[in-house]
């Protein structure tokens, strides 16, 4: 029998997703500045997302995803992802905390918002239904694994109509949210 090495690692502790086929990509504030309440002069990188799948976007086939938030603060503000909804609304996602503090926040169609504590060791189910958002409101990395399925599609726009109903700061060491 032959015994092959994987095409992809990813040392989920203290690591990143590493092989030939991941995809990386960076976000520098630049590119989601309008997402904050008050943009900041510099630029730097946001956030990183690394990737994974095999074979075609078909119902069937995973994708193996982390995103690395960086500990950035636009005035208070704590750094977000831009968030989606799943233009496939029967694809569901598993997100798994892996180090650092943030929030998953979730919104449904009506424009229900809730937030989720994202710590090392926690899993949330989310139903493909419901948008989501990865905050970070540590002073580290905030890592986060994802599996979803490669059919599932990303709708950035339907954010962009209709933002999250909270905004989250960090004061003198406590979260608030703001209500937009």
């Amino acid at each position: 029998m032959k015994v092959i090495e994987p095409e992809v690692i990813h040392h989920i502790a203290d690591s990143v997703i590493e092989g030939e086929k991941v995809e990386k990509y960076s976000k520098k504030y630049h590119e989601v500045a309008y997402l904050y309440e008050q943009p900041r002069e510099d630029d730097p990188i946001v956030y990183e997302v690394y990737s994974y799948s095999k074979g075609e976007n078909i119902l069937g086939n995973l994708q193996w995803g982390l995103t690395v938030l960086k500990p950035v603060y636009s005035f208070d503000e704590c750094n977000m992802t831009k968030g989606h909804f799943h233009e496939n609304k029967d694809c569901a996602e598993i997100y798994f905390g892996i180090a650092g503090e943030g929030l998953l926040l979730l919104m449904d169609e009506d424009g229900e918002t809730w937030a989720e504590k994202v710590y090392e060791g926690s899993l949330h189910h989310i139903a493909g239904t419901i948008a989501h958002r990865l905050v970070n409101i540590g002073e580290t990395d905030l890592k986060v694994g994802a599996c979803w399925p490669t059919a599932a599609g990303h709708d950035y726009q339907a954010i962009e109509r209709k933002e999250f109903g909270y905004r989250v700061f960090k004061r003198n060491g406590e979260v608030k949210f703001i209500k937009r």
